[in-house]
C-alpha cells in the first residue's frame, strides 16, 4: 500500500452552526448516548472526551492535538467543555477525523471545527456526506439516518494517509462497509518507556433499513465485500488498546470497571475479536436474507 504523509497546516472551518439537537420522536436513543461522562485518560496522551453513549477520542501533543469523531450536534458542548476540563485549550485542537458520517459521530463536526477552528478531513465517501450533512442513497440506513449541520470544508484523504499535527501521526485505514466511507484510525500513544498501539476501530455492524440487502443492492452493491476487507484490515493491524464509536461496541465502560485503571485496557486481541464478531453477524445477515422473498 502507498503511504502518503500528509502535513495539516493552516485552518480549514466549518460554517457557523449552532449545536442543535432532535427530538424523541427523530431519535429515541439521543438522550441517552448524550449523557455526559467525565473525560478518562485512556492511556498517556490519548483521552476519551466523549459522552457515555458515543466516543470522542483527544490525541495531545505540545504542538497541536487530533480529535476523533463528533458526536451528535448537541455532543459539540459536552466535548469542548471535557477538552477544558482535562486542562487543554479547544484552539489547540488542530485536526478533526471522523469514522463515519452519520448524524451520531458527524454531527457535531461542524460546530466543533467552528470553535476550534480545526481541519476536518475524511475519506472521500465521507467527506461527501459532511458536505451536504446528508448520507446519500448509497447508505445502508440512507431511510433512517437525520441530517445534520453541514461541514462547509473537509479535506479529503486516501486509504493509509498519515496525517500529522507536530509530533502526532495518525493513521488512516478505509474499513467500509456499515457506510461506504468508513474509516478506522490508528496511533501510537508513550509514556515513559512504555508505548502502545491505540486503535479506533470504526463500527462492523451490518445495520440498514428495511429496504437495504447486503447480498447484492444495487445502491451498494460492494457492501458485503467492504465488510470482509475492512475486517481483514482489523485482524491484521497492531492493536493494544481498541477503541470504538460507540463505546459498547468494545465494552470500554465494562473494562475500564473491571481493572479500575486505564492500562488494564490492554488486550492484543481485541481488533480480532471485533472483526471474528462482526464477520459472524454480517454471514447471518446474508444468511437471512437469502432465505427472505422480497
Amino acid at each position: 500500500m502507498l503511504i502518503r504523509i500528509l502535513t495539516l497546516a493552516g485552518v480549514l472551518c466549518a460554517a457557523p452552526l449552532s449545536a442543535q439537537g432532535y427530538s424523541t420522536k427523530q431519535c429515541s436513543s439521543c438522550a441517552e448516548w448524550n449523557r455526559p461522562h467525565a473525560p478518562v485518560k485512556l492511556f498517556a496522551n490519548s483521552y476519551y472526551v466523549g459522552t457515555d453513549g458515543l466516543s470522542a477520542i483527544l490525541i495531545t501533543s505540545p504542538t497541536g492535538h487530533v480529535l476523533i469523531d463528533g458526536g451528535l450536534p448537541e455532543s459539540a458542548p459536552v466535548i469542548l467543555k471535557s477538552i477544558v476540563a482535562l486542562g487543554f485549550r479547544v484552539q489547540d485542537v488542530k485536526l478533526i477525523l471522523n469514522s463515519h458520517d452519520h448524524y451520531d459521530h458527524a454531527g457535531g463536526i461542524a460546530e466543533l471545527a467552528r470553535a476550534t477552528g480545526a481541519v476536518v478531513a475524511a475519506s472521500a465517501a465521507s467527506a461527501e456526506t459532511m458536505r451536504a450533512g446528508i448520507s446519500g442513497p448509497g447508505d445502508p440506513q440512507f431511510a433512517i439516518v437525520l441530517p445534520f449541520p453541514k461541514v462547509s470544508r473537509v479535506r479529503e484523504i486516501a486509504d493509509g494517509d498519515t496525517l500529522r499535527v507536530g509530533e502526532l501521526a495518525v493513521v488512516a485505514h478505509f474499513t467500509p462497509g456499515h457506510t461506504a466511507g468508513g474509516t478506522t484510525w490508528s496511533w501510537r500513544s508513550c509514556e515513559a518507556a512504555r508505548c502502545l498501539d491505540m486503535v479506533y476501530a470504526d463500527s462492523q455492524s451490518a445495520i440498514s433499513d428495511n429496504t437495504f440487502r447486503y447480498s447484492g443492492d444495487p445502491r451498494y452493491p460492494a457492501a458485503a465485500a467492504d465488510f470482509a476487507h475492512g475486517q481483514a484490515v482489523l485482524e491484521r493491524l497492531h492493536c493494544d488498546v481498541l477503541i470504538t464509536p460507540h463505546p459498547g461496541g468494545s465494552a470500554l465502560w465494562e473494562r475500564l470497571a473491571a481493572t479500575g485503571t486505564a492500562p488494564g485496557l490492554v488486550d492484543a486481541e481485541a481488533c480480532k475479536r471485533y472483526a471474528a464478531t462482526a464477520r459472524a453477524a454480517l454471514e447471518k445477515r446474508l444468511a437471512t436474507e437469502r432465505g427472505t422473498r422480497y
